[in-house]
């Protein structure tokens, strides 16, 4: 075996390393319908002023201000109609002392008006004139540019485009994006005891999870996963699968990356290719490998369902979204404080990363946390019931009542 790698780094470094060999970002330009969670690659200025005009904020009359400031329930004003401005169209006349025009939500405020009514604080008369019964405010005018001025940038490269943001875009003209060409991530699952879900199970055997679990993390990281055929413990089918991937950008294997005579991924990377690190000093999911075969870089999960998941949300994650110019925090930074209400063990050298449940108490308005239970890491459902998990740092273990860092999840 080639022993010139790194091994039991801490999860720091891996993401470092990761981070390292990750893809250039490469642009495609996509329309807005096709661009819900990808991640925008050009910084975005707009097109335009929003609003375009000064508009009405609300269905009711444009005025003066100066001519209503005394009108109230007791002592309406009266005023003169002398027109109708509906969003879309514009009042080409000038109102003057005592006018108003009837607008509506979006129109354009007439140019010699400075201030807005709402419908229901008038009343109109049967001469055809309008009684106000409070002064008008200009606060209900909503100035050009007040949300959005030409040429300045409101989305960065980087961000994450989520509903609020492709709203922003349509607003400033944009049609089309620039985002992030998203990576191909091949899935492949080892083990002569795998099986797919629906077939008839033998005792010593498991359904294939992993492969369903790590494909749903990475369409919600913005990837897009391909499924390889599950390969069993022989060195020539897992290297014959790998070969005909399809075109990947990366490769995720499921299990075969421990101490074993079995772990076949391990030793095809170590005999064959480049290891860049094996082993991280975590828990769960300690013997994560990184490397490249063959020209494809490949990373290699632990077969434990936990470890699996935990690994790729935590390490492989990085690799995705610096694949993808993503430029909000990685999920391991995204960390918050709460207190123990259970006791959370250590793993001696190893930083441990628990399941639990994650509470607000509003009494105390502080987070409040408790295990999931059993941390074995075949303990899938703890990821169901789980919503964090706690840290406790190396040599350590946590008391009931103390203060932990909390990864919400």
């Amino acid at each position: 075996m080639n022993e010139d790698h790194k091994s039991n780094i801490s999860i720091v470094e891996a993401i470092n390393i990761l981070k390292e060999h990750a893809l250039e970002v490469t642009t495609e330009y996509l329309p807005l319908t096709k661009c819900y969670n990808k991640i925008l690659s050009e910084d975005l200025a707009s097109k335009v002023d929003h609003p375009s005009c000064n508009n009405s904020a609300l269905d009711g009359y444009a005025c003066k201000e100066a001519d209503t400031l005394d009108a109230s329930q007791d002592n309406p004003i009266e005023m003169k109609l002398i027109g109708d401005v509906p969003a879309g169209s514009t009042f080409e006349g000038t109102v003057a002392k005592g006018e108003a025009v009837s607008i509506y939500t979006g129109a354009p405020v007439p140019h010699s008006a400075d201030a807005i009514i709402a419908i229901e604080d008038t009343e109109k008369t049967e001469s055809g004139t309008v009684l106000f019964k409070r002064p008008a405010r200009s606060a209900d005018i909503r100035y050009r540019a007040q949300d959005i001025k030409a040429g300045e940038v409101y989305i960065k490269a980087g961000t994450l485009l989520d509903p609020a943001a492709i709203g922003v875009a349509a607003s400033m003209g944009y049609d089309k994006l620039p985002v992030a060409k998203a990576p191909r991530i091949g899935i492949l699952a080892t083990g002569d005891e795998v099986i797919e879900p629906g077939q008839p199970i033998r005792d010593g055997q498991v359904y294939n999870s992993n492969t369903y679990s790590v494909t749903g993390l990475i369409k919600e990281a913005g990837a897009i996963p391909v499924i390889l055929p599950r390969a069993i413990d022989d060195p020539d089918v897992l290297r014959q699968t790998i070969r005909e991937h399809g075109g990947i950008d990366l490769l995720i294997t499921s299990g075969g990356v421990s101490m074993g005579n079995y772990d076949f991924v391990r030793d095809l990377l170590f005999n064959e290719g480049t290891v860049h690190f094996w082993k991280v000093a975590i828990r769960p999911g300690g013997p994560a490998i990184f490397g490249e075969w063959e020209g494809i870089k490949l990373f290699g999960l632990p077969g434990n369902p936990v470890s699996s998941m935990v690994v790729f949300m935590l390490v492989a994650r990085a690799w995705v979204d610096v694949s993808m110019g993503r430029t909000d925090a990685l999920p391991y930074h995204q960390r918050t404080h709460a207190l123990a209400k259970t006791e959370f063990k250590g793993a001696g050298f190893k930083e441990a990363f628990r399941r639990a449940v994650l509470s607000y108490n509003t009494q105390t308005q502080n987070y409040e946390v408790v295990t999931t239970g059993n941390q074995s890491s075949g303990i899938l459902t703890s990821m169901l019931f789980g919503n964090s998990l706690v840290i406790v740092p190396e040599y350590q273990n946590i008391e009931a009542g103390r203060w932990v860092e909390v990864i919400k999840l």
